[in-house]
């Protein structure tokens, strides 16, 4: 097979969160070592961090792997979904694995495929296992696609544990408290293995204390130690990092900063990795760069303002509705996608009044038709259109937007990775 083909396959053939939704979840393990032991067990061939949360997991797997990658490491980083090339899932210092290297994965594990039946995610992690084990990675950052306990990637004996933000998401999967999906996050927590926890929050915190507990592994929360106090950021009651600046903006990375720092400290503390705060420095101003990281509050253009963030539940939408506070405009104008498990009512109650909507949807199985979300945002109050195509819906925005005007899109990982500026 070429590679549109391998991809046609994978994606066709194998069951597919993005496609199938709750369905293509596995409630074990048992396919992801299967894969492993039939590939030698390549996650046993390099040291790992794993980083488990509902909202900046994302952005604190890139966070972290540049940092290591300023400190001179070749860093391997697998994470999920991809939004425009699906060769984003597996990287190496910021460059994705090749489509030959697709390929030969794919026909390599053929026969495995047949007898053991994996889904596309549990398929992906494996490549991402074997590309970084034949590649040497020095630490691989391996992001969970979803939950942690029964996640595809629980697999790993990490060097390290970081969880970020818990919020409101997968309900259906994880738990319909913040307890209950914290205890699905909490289950990446290993044996005598350090986690850092980025944000303390009073629902989950005595959550990760009982299971730190049990695993006698131990545990710190960033916030207890590190703050920032305007650009600086304060270690106790010390200046740590001076005029410390975040290539990727959005203020909710402060959070998820505190997080990869306090793990970058204790590694270096640790002898686990050799760390300086130049690195780290280095390494958050240099995301972009290092990394390749899209869709997060990323600027598309000026004039009008063009903004776009893959912030997609509760937690997500209240960060993008803040930031959106501190822009000046003369008048808003979002575009809007959602998936069809979304709580309509509740999302749609927290937007702004005032903006002109442009309701869209997100070209995968399970986007929700452009016309049930308006009509649904019609019922209280939202005033727009529905445009089915994404980047139609864009181009509609663009020309009733003033150039003192601000365009937002988002609502779900799918729009951000339909747009054709990004």
């Amino acid at each position: 097979m070429n590679y549109q083909e391998t991809l046609d396959f994978l994606y066709a053939q194998l069951p597919m969160y993005q496609r199938d939704g709750k369905s293509a979840f596995k409630k074990d393990l048992t396919n992801t070592l299967a894969l492993c032991s039939f590939l030698d067990n390549p996650e046993r061939k390099f040291k790992s961090i794993h980083v488990a949360g509902t909202n900046g997991k994302g952005s604190s797997s890139h966070l972290m792997a540049s940092i290591l990658q300023e400190a001179g490491y070749k860093v391997g980083l697998y994470t999920s979904p991809h939004l425009k090339s699906f060769t984003e899932r597996v990287r190496i210092n910021g460059v994705g694995i090749s489509e030959q290297q697709v390929i030969d994965f794919v026909e390599k594990v053929k026969p495995a495929i047949e007898e053991i039946q994996p889904s596309f995610f549990e398929l992906t992690v494996a490549m991402a296992f074997d590309h970084f084990a034949l590649e040497e990675v020095d630490v691989a950052i391996i992001e969970v696609g979803l939950g942690g306990r029964l996640d595809s990637t629980n697999v790993i004996k990490p060097e390290a544990c970081l969880i970020t933000n818990i919020g409101m998401d997968h309900m259906d999967m994880l738990g319909n408290t913040l307890k209950k999906i914290g205890r699905e996050k909490a289950g990446i927590i290993k044996s005598e293995t350090p986690v850092i926890i980025s944000q303390k929050q009073p629902e989950t915190s005595g959550v990760f204390m009982e299971m730190a507990q049990e695993k006698n592994a131990p545990l710190v929360f960033a916030e207890n130690y590190l703050h920032w106090k305007e650009k600086d950021i304060y270690l106790k009651n010390e200046v740590y990092l001076k005029e410390a600046e975040i290539g990727v903006k959005g203020d909710y990375q402060k959070h998820n900063s505190l997080g990869v720092i306090a793990l970058s400290y204790y590694l270096n503390e640790h002898n686990s990795f050799d760390i300086s705060k130049d690195h780290i420095q280095k390494g958050l101003a240099n995301v972009v760069d290092n990394t390749g990281l899209k869709g997060r509050w990323q600027v598309l253009q000026q004039q009008p303002k063009i903004i776009t963030d893959v912030g997609h539940n509760e937690d997500g939408w209240r960060f993008v509705l803040n930031q959106l506070q501190r822009e000046e405009y003369d008048h808003l104008h979002i575009v809007l996608g959602v998936v069809v498990e979304k709580d309509l009512p509740n999302m749609l109650s927290k937007l702004p009044q005032e903006a002109t909507y442009y309701f869209c949807k997100p070209n995968v199985p399970r986007g929700l038709e452009a016309d049930v979300l308006f009509k649904a945002a019609q019922e209280i109050g939202l005033k727009g259109e529905s445009i089915s195509d994404v980047n139609q819906a864009i181009s509609k925005a663009k020309e009733q937007a003033k150039s003192t005007d601000l365009i937002f899109i988002g609502g779900s990982t799918f729009v951000v990775a339909e747009i054709n500026e990004l």
